[in-house]
């Protein structure tokens, strides 16, 4: 079930990102992840439209939009490949159309899984935090 997120979900909104950041993005210091804590809690979520997808009264993945940017979207790593993630997905192409979204040119299973829900290469950037290339995706809503 995905539902709006409520504060109560914070924490295992915060474990989930965490988790899934450092197994996503093994090139990049686990000490990143963990020092961008207390901005995802207090700046990045509050700033954005957050749902989550519960299974078994457990918030299982997340996913936030600001605006018409997925800045966010993220699976318990041990729950990845069972659907929660294009759930998510299809769900957030419900609420905004034409969708952006940052990823890192080397998480390619995630750059995979956006190419197969229709989202493209727009660009590729140096990300001014990790130094690391990232692509910025499109998706554009279809016209029929």
């Amino acid at each position: 079930m995905i539902r709006k997120f409520k504060l109560d979900d914070m924490d295992a909104v915060l474990e989930i990102w965490l988790s899934a950041s450092i197994k996503a993005h093994d090139f990049v210091n686990p000490s990143f992840w963990e020092s961008q804590l207390d901005d995802m809690r207090t700046i990045y979520l509050p700033s954005s439209i957050v749902y989550v997808h519960e299974s078994n009264a457990r918030v299982a993945g997340f996913y936030a939009l600001a605006g018409e940017h997925l800045a966010a979207i993220f699976v318990r790593p041990e729950q990845q490949g069972q659907g929660f993630g294009k759930a998510m997905m299809a769900h957030a192409k419900t609420l905004s159309k034409n969708l952006t979204l940052s990823v890192y040119k080397d998480n390619q299973p995630s750059v995979n899984f956006y190419l197969l829900q229709g989202f493209t290469i727009a660009s590729e950037q140096l990300c001014e935090h990790t130094g690391q290339v990232e692509y910025t995706m499109h998706r554009v809503a279809d016209k029929f």
